[in-house]
């Protein structure tokens, strides 16, 4: 991950992270068939150790993008 640091002489004065990383899904429940047409949330843990809320049709393995300004999800990634 590429991450922009100011300088100010030898003084770090900021860390800028990248606004969205693709991450791993390591921990979800099981989701229910079919329930792809609401917006009910589940929590997911992530392979950064980070938990966010994802929808139910996503599951253990599945990589999503996640917004690093909220730590929110936006959507899953094909691999």
């Amino acid at each position: 991950m590429e991450v922009k640091i100011s300088f100010e002489g030898d003084t770090v004065i900021l860390a800028e992270a990248p606004t969205f990383v693709v991450c791993e899904i390591t921990y979800a429940e099981p989701g229910i068939k079919g329930d792809t047409a609401t917006n009910t949330l589940k929590p997911a843990t992530l392979d950064s150790g980070a938990t966010v809320s994802v929808p139910l049709f996503c599951n253990e393995g599945d990589l999503v993008k996640v917004d690093t300004r909220t730590a929110t999800y936006v959507e899953r990634v094909k691999k």
